[in-house]
């Protein structure tokens, strides 16, 4: 299991459905992310349940304390492609108790090191929406820098917000 200086990241169990559920239903969790349509927490049971294996071309590993064992995030590899190297990253602590603490610091560097050295990988890509300052500040941490941005593409509360595109070079990671 990778693990960090704070997380442990390993698989999810389809038993967990109901903190994803609670965490993609939390209006401050989901504040800068795609949420979707709301669900139950069935829905999420069954589409945890049906979920393929994790494997190169997407990785799903729940986050949770390395001193307690508290399952308190997400964090995903996606879209990767041997061929360059490429793999997009998506983390979230949901639990809110743990913010600001260096769980999310903590949990995509250590999710990122898994991408270079388990997979391989030589360039990891994120999006973040330009206003959340707290998630592009642990971003900066671990080393990624701005590359890109998408101009009004993102909508929550009646405005339009940028996004920006982040990269990580397996030589920019920082410890």
């Amino acid at each position: 299991m990778p693990t960090g200086e704070l997380v442990r990241l390993r698989a999810f169990d389809p038993s967990e459905a109901e903190a994803l559920w609670r965490w993609n239903h939390d209006p401050d969790v989901m504040r800068w992310m795609n949420d979707g349509y709301p669900d139950s927490v069935a829905q999420v049971a069954k589409r945890m349940s049906e979920w393929p294996r994790n494997s190169y071309e997407k990785v799903v590993l729940a986050v949770e304390t390395r001193a307690e064992g508290r399952l308190i995030g997400v964090a995903v590899l996606r879209d990767a492609e041997p061929e360059t190297g490429n793999a997009e990253l998506d983390v979230y602590i949901g639990e809110k108790d743990c913010w600001g603490s260096g769980y999310a610091t903590d949990a995509t560097r250590t999710m990122c090191r898994f991408g270079f050295d388990q997979m391989r990988l030589h360039r990891v890509t994120l999006w973040v929406v330009a206003d959340n300052v707290a998630a592009r500040r642990v971003y900066e941490k671990v080393g990624f820098v701005e590359e890109g941005r998408q101009r009004e593409c993102f909508r929550r509360d009646g405005e339009w917000h940028d996004m920006i595109m982040m990269g990580l070079l397996e030589s920019d990671l920082r410890d």
